[in-house]
């Protein structure tokens, strides 16, 4: 079995830590360098229900996408909820690796798993990494559809091949347009919108999009079609691509790993109550 410094070595060749933007948090939050590993749990969310199923599944070793302290701390005391986190993991021996958007601009990333989930064709990043020649890496992907379908078609694509939510997912544009080309990025999407008219593709599907950014991309002369999905829903892809990626590497040096995703949903939103009026609200109360 390997140690857990030989695992981590294999999963920073994957994700260079280096490649992480300057305010992230990724790396090893806890566990012993020299510590077997023999079960590995992926999920999205490093939170208190993923921490009790590694517990009960045996691991070793969890990988999660979000980072546990993105913006710091002073303390793990476990009547916190980060901290009971950590003291949960200490006390059963296992150990928490965090790869963030050093596995959003990675080839394969985030958004080729995304891309995967929704069967388009990947012709290249959105926002592609500099420092790369071969032009893969970068943030987010534009794909291509294999035949045209109307932003109703695409967004039930999207409902039907991404893990459900409460939220299920939003449209803004017009449902009959044809789409074709489509940009993706997985998680918080609308700080790419000036990218993504830039790739002139016909419709954007990213999470978190807020009131103001979509509106305006919506009043513009060449207004964005946008599809919302949940942010959970949109990288919970990247766990199986990147516990396929570890599968890989334990057949090639014989290391005998058994590798698990997270089923739990962790995305914060528990309930959908549908609007009961129709899209025009006028004589409304306020």
């Amino acid at each position: 079995m390997p140690r857990l410094s030989e695992v981590i070595a294999a999963l920073d060749a994957l994700w260079p830590p280096s490649r992480a933007e300057q305010w992230d948090a990724v790396g090893t939050v806890c566990g012993d360098p020299d510590a077997e590993v023999t079960r590995v749990l992926f999920a999205v969310d490093p939170v208190q229900e993923i921490a009790d199923e590694a517990v009960k599944l045996g691991a070793d070793l969890i990988i999660t996408h979000h980072p546990l302290y993105l913006r710091g701390t002073t303390t793990v005391e476990a009547g916190t909820f980060k901290g009971r986190v950590v003291h949960t993991l200490i006390k059963n021996d296992i150990a928490l690796h965090v790869a963030h958007t050093n596995a959003d601009t990675a080839d394969p990333g985030v958004s080729d798993a995304l891309a995967g989930a929704l069967d388009l064709r990947i012709t290249g990043p959105l926002v592609p990494d500099p420092t790369d020649r071969e032009g893969r890496r970068g943030l987010g992907r534009i794909c291509e559809l294999d035949h045209p379908e109307t932003l109703r078609e695409f967004a039930a694509r999207a409902a039907a091949w991404l893990p459900p939510t409460a939220q299920g997912i939003r449209v803004a544009g017009d449902p009959d347009m044809p789409v074709r080309r489509v940009a993706v990025s997985g998680g918080s999407g609308d700080s790419l919108f000036e990218q993504v008219r830039a790739a002139g593709v016909d419709v954007f599907l990213t999470a978190d999009l807020r009131h103001h950014p979509v509106s305006e991309a919506r009043e513009t002369s060449r207004p964005l079609a946008l599809v919302d999905a949940a942010h959970w829903a949109t990288e919970w892809p990247w766990c199986e691509q990147a516990a396929a990626q570890l599968d890989a590497i334990s057949e090639r040096h014989g290391w005998g790993l058994r590798t698990h995703v997270s089923h739990t949903v962790t995305d914060p939103w528990t309930a959908h109550a549908p609007s009961v009026t129709p899209p025009s609200i006028s004589g409304a109360p306020n």
